[in-house]
C-alpha cells in the first residue's frame, strides 16, 4: 500500500480523533449553566446503563465526560483547595442527574394515596436525588485531590468513586439502590463476577472500565492514551467469558420432591383493600393459588404470598388462618407476608383485644402457616425503609407534617436481626423482606454456627411504584443476592416481578410486572459456597483498597515529578 493510499484511508480516524478532542475540550473549559448542564446530562445517560434498560455503553458515556470535567478543574484551577470545590459541583451536578434519571418513579408512590401525599411529591422526586447528589460529589472531590495528568487517572476516579458508592450503601442505613456495579450486575453474564467480588467490586470494575475511553483524546495521541482503553476492552471481554463458563458448567439442580408456587395477585393498593374486604381478599388469594388442584402424590408444598397481603393483622385472625390451613394440602406450608403486633415492653398483656394494648408494637414480617392450621415460624424484618415504614428523626418531622406511608401509630418496629426461616420438610430459607434483598453481603442470617440457607425467600409489595422502572430494578438486585451467594431465589412480589430463580440468576419461571397468577416450578438446590460468600466482608472493603492504594501511588508519583 502507498503512503498515499495509507494518508487516504487514515483520514476519517484522525478526522474523528480530533473531534473527540474537540469535545473533550469543549466539556472540560466548560463553565456556568453549560458546565452544569454538561455534568447532569452525563449522570442522567449514566441511569440508562441500568436495569431493566441495561443500555451497558450509556455508563461510558456518562463517565467519559465526568473524566474530562475533571480534567478541566484540575488543568484551570490556582489551587488544590478550589479544585477540590470544583469537583465537589461537578459530582453533586452529576450525581443529580444519575438518581432523578434512575428513581423519578418513587414519584408514584406519593399518588397512591394523594390525599395525604401527593403535597410531598417534590421532596421525594427532588429532595431524595439532592442527598445522594453528595455522594458522587464528595467521590469526584477526592478523585481531584488525588488527580495526575495521565492514563492512571481513570483508576483514580474509579477508586475515589466506588469508595463513595460504598458509604452510600452503608452511612444512616444505607441506600445501595442503583450503584454503578448494576450496570454489570443487571446483565447475567457479566452478573456471574459477583460471585467473587459482590456489588462493590462490580461498581469499581465498571467505574474503571466504562471510564477508559476518556484517554483516547489525551495528547501524545500514542500507545499510552490506547492502552487503557484496550485493558477496559480486555476486561469487559474476560467478565463475559467467565460469566459463560460459569453459567455452562452451573447445571441447575432441584430438591427432591417439592413444588413450589408463588402467587401474584396484582391487586392494587386502593380503598378495596381494606379490612372490610378481608374475607374477599383471602377467598381471591386462596383461588389463585389453585389449591384445588393439588401437588404430585408425595410431594411437599411451599406456597408464598407477597408482603403485607393482608389489610388486617393475619396472627390474631383465627378465621383466616383456619380458612387457609383447610384449603392447604396435608403437609402443605404457605409462607406468606403478614403485619404483626406484639406488646412492647411494659405493656398490659391482652391478647383477646389487641386494640386495647397500651403500646403496640408492629411489625413487618413472614408467617410460616402449616396445614393444621400453626403459625410454625416467624421473621421480623429488620432492615426497615425510611419514611415508607418508619419516619426518622419522628419528634421533629412530625411537626413538619411528615409520616411514613404505612398507616400505623409510629410505623414499623425493626426485628432483632437477620435470621433463618424454618419450613418442615424444606431446607432453611433465608428471609428477605422487600428491601432488605438490596443489600450485598446482607442477604444471610447472623446468627453463629447457623447452617447455610437453602434458599433466598423474598416477599415484596412493588404495588407503590406501578408500571414505572422501579419493580425491575428491585427484581435485578434481589437476583444479583443469588448470584452472590450461590442460593436460589423465590420471590413473590404483589404486582411483580415474581420468579423462581437458579442460584447462577437464570430465571426458571415467572411472571411479568402486571400480571396476575402463579408461578410454578421446583425448588433449585443450591450452589457450592460462593468466594464472595465466605469473603464477603473482605471484597466489600475493595473500593477503600483500591481508593488508598491510588492515594499511595498518585502520592509518589508526585514527588517523582
Amino acid at each position: 500500500m502507498s503512503f498515499r493510499a495509507w494518508s487516504f484511508r487514515a483520514r476519517p480516524f484522525r478526522a474523528w480523533r480530533t473531534r473527540l478532542r474537540r469535545a473533550a475540550g469543549s466539556i472540560a473549559l466548560a463553565c456556568g449553566w453549560r458546565r452544569r448542564l454538561f455534568a447532569f446530562s452525563a449522570g442522567a445517560c449514566g441511569a440508562l446503563a441500568l436495569p431493566p434498560l441495561g443500555l451497558m455503553p450509556a455508563l461510558a458515556l456518562a463517565l467519559v465526560p465526568a473524566v474530562w470535567l475533571i480534567d478541566g478543574r484540575v488543568f484551570d484551577a490556582s489551587s488544590r483547595r478550589a479544585v477540590v470545590r470544583g469537583c465537589f459541583a461537578d459530582g453533586f451536578a452529576f450525581g443529580f442527574g444519575y438518581f432523578l434519571a434512575g428513581l423519578w418513579w418513587l414519584g408514584a408512590a406519593f399518588l397512591v394515596e394523594a390525599d395525604q401525599f401527593a403535597w410531598a411529591l417534590p421532596l421525594g422526586v427532588l429532595g431524595l436525588p439532592t442527598v445522594l447528589a453528595l455522594f458522587p460529589a464528595a467521590g469526584f472531590s477526592l478523585a481531584g485531590f488525588l488527580w495526575t495528568p495521565g492514563p492512571s487517572r481513570v483508576l483514580v476516579f474509579a477508586a475515589a468513586l466506588s469508595a463513595s458508592e460504598w458509604l452510600r450503601g452503608h452511612l444512616f442505613t444505607g441506600f445501595p439502590w442503583n450503584a454503578f456495579g448494576m450496570a454489570l450486575g443487571g446483565n447475567l453474564l457479566s452478573a456471574q463476577f459477583a460471585s467473587i467480588v459482590g456489588l462493590y467490586g462490580l461498581t469499581t470494575l465498571a467505574l474503571a472500565i466504562f471510564s477508559a475511553p476518556a484517554t483516547l483524546a489525551d495528547k501524545p495521541f500514542g500507545a499510552r492514551a490506547f492502552a487503557p482503553g484496550l485493558l477496559a476492552a480486555a476486561a469487559l471481554a474476560s467478565l463475559f467469558a467467565f460469566g459463560a463458563l460459569r453459567l455452562a458448567r452451573g447445571e441447575t439442580r432441584f430438591v427432591k420432591d417439592v413444588e413450589i408456587r408463588l402467587m401474584q395477585p396484582n391487586m392494587a393498593l386502593d380503598d378495596k383493600f381494606s379490612a372490610k374486604f378481608g374475607r374477599e381478599i383471602v377467598e381471591r388469594y386462596l383461588a389463585l393459588s389453585q389449591l384445588d388442584r393439588p401437588p404430585p402424590d408425595g410431594d411437599a408444598m411451599l406456597l408464598v404470598w407477597p408482603e403485607s397481603a393482608f389489610p388486617f393483622i393475619l396472627s390474631r385472625s383465627p378465621g383466616a388462618v383456619a380458612d387457609i390451613a383447610a384449603a392447604l394440602p396435608l403437609g402443605g406450608f404457605l409462607a406468606t407476608g403478614a403485619a404483626r403486633v406484639a406488646q412492647a415492653p411494659g405493656a398490659p398483656a391482652d391478647e383477646a383485644e389487641p386494640e386495647r394494648l397500651d403500646r403496640p408494637v408492629f411489625y413487618n414480617s413472614i408467617h410460616v402457616i402449616s396445614s393444621a392450621g400453626l403459625i410454625v415460624d416467624t421473621y421480623d424484618k429488620s432492615h426497615l425503609v425510611p419514611f415508607g415504614e418508619y419516619l426518622p428523626f419522628e419528634a421533629l418531622l412530625s411537626r413538619l407534617g411528615l409520616k411514613q406511608f404505612v398507616t400505623l401509630p409510629g410505623g414499623f418496629a425493626a426485628g432483632h436481626g437477620r435470621r433463618t426461616l424454618t419450613v418442615p420438610g424444606l431446607p432453611p430459607a433465608a428471609p428477605l423482606i422487600c428491601y432488605e434483598a438490596i443489600f450485598p453481603g446482607e442477604a444471610l442470617p447472623q446468627e453463629r454456627d447457623a447452617p447455610r440457607p437453602g434458599f433466598l425467600l423474598n416477599v415484596t409489595d412493588d404495588g407503590w411504584f406501578g408500571h414505572t422502572l422501579g419493580p425491575g430494578q428491585h427484581f435485578a438486585q434481589a437476583r444479583l443476592r443469588a448470584i452472590e451467594e450461590g442460593l436460589p431465589l423465590l420471590r413473590a412480589a404483589n404486582t411483580g416481578i415474581s420468579a423462581i430463580v437458579d442460584p447462577y440468576g437464570r430465571i426458571l419461571e415467572s411472571l411479568p410486572l402486571g400480571a396476575r397468577g402463579l408461578v410454578v416450578g421446583a425448588l433449585p438446590e443450591a450452589a457450592e459456597k460462593t468466594p464472595f460468600a465466605r469473603l464477603g466482608a473482605l471484597w466489600s472493603a475493595l473500593p477503600f483498597a483500591a481508593a488508598a492504594a491510588a492515594g499511595s501511588i498518585m502520592a509518589f508519583l508526585r514527588k517523582r515529578i
